[in-house]
């Protein structure tokens, strides 16, 4: 399994819940329909500050999900709300545990 993560300074606060509709509504069926999509998490960090975590079965999927997500921010037009390029981390999952969660 393959994690990408980016981080996203600088997010206009004020609107962090339209971009939350946003991500739920268009955002994660676009990125549902990819080959190897295993779960994509968005994190409210605080402070402008917004990571999401996408997991796919290989790298090349990784960085196709990314392209998706800029194509996507510049289609929704969302360039003033996330007015700052992500920090993008990436690689193999070489651990992990999990449960069954409760739904946002």
């Amino acid at each position: 399994m393959h994690a990408t993560i980016r981080r996203y300074d600088g997010v206009d606060q004020n609107r962090s819940v339209e971009l939350t509709s946003k991500v739920n509504e268009t955002l994660v069926p676009k990125l549902n329909k990819l080959p190897g999509f295993a779960g994509y998490f968005l994190i409210d960090a605080g402070n402008g500050i917004f990571t999401s975590l996408g997991l796919f079965e290989t790298p090349e999927q990784g960085m196709e999900s990314t392209k998706i997500v800029a194509t996507w921010i510049r289609d929704e037009k969302l360039e003033t709300m996330i007015p700052n390029q992500p920090k993008i981390t990436s690689g193999e999952v070489v651990a992990h545990g999990d449960r069954v969660l409760v739904a946002a």
